[in-house]
């Protein structure tokens, strides 16, 4: 540790530009896939601006325990499937994966598509089971 902080006050420049690449990146990123919502912010966008819930998950995954009334659209029909999703439109949307990191891919691509109100649930289902929150299995 003591070496680090002897580079970093005689390599300053380095040191600060590594800092502001690393801010740049995590900046960029976290914009990328769009904002990720707890799984308390979710519940209150679901009930009170009744939100609709997309779940990129493959078939069986969604089958083993989903969130209720949620769209299944597995992550590599999306691009084809993007038309189901027309009825929601002007509602807000709520990417669901199994972690919370594949959806931004969800994300961007419906934000490149138009729909302009389009969040991730931040953990995916693994949170939303974790909280004790209620899945349907079928």
């Amino acid at each position: 540790m003591d070496q680090m902080i002897e580079f970093a006050t005689n390599h300053w420049e380095l040191f600060a530009a590594l800092i502001a690449t690393l801010g740049l990146l995590l900046f960029t990123e976290s914009r990328k896939g769009g904002t990720a919502l707890s799984t308390h912010a979710a519940v209150k966008l679901i009930n009170k601006e009744d939100a609709a819930v997309v779940d990129i998950r493959a078939k069986k995954d969604f089958k083993s325990g989903h969130i209720t009334d949620s769209v299944n659209i597995p992550l590599a029909d999306l691009q084809r499937r993007v038309g189901e999703l027309e009825k929601f439109r002007n509602k807000p949307i709520i990417i669901v994966c199994n972690l919370g990191q594949t959806a931004s891919a969800a994300v961007k691509l419906l934000n490149n598509e138009k729909f302009e109100n389009v969040t991730r649930l931040s953990g995916g289902i693994t949170e939303w089971k974790g909280q004790n929150l209620p899945v349907v299995k079928k």
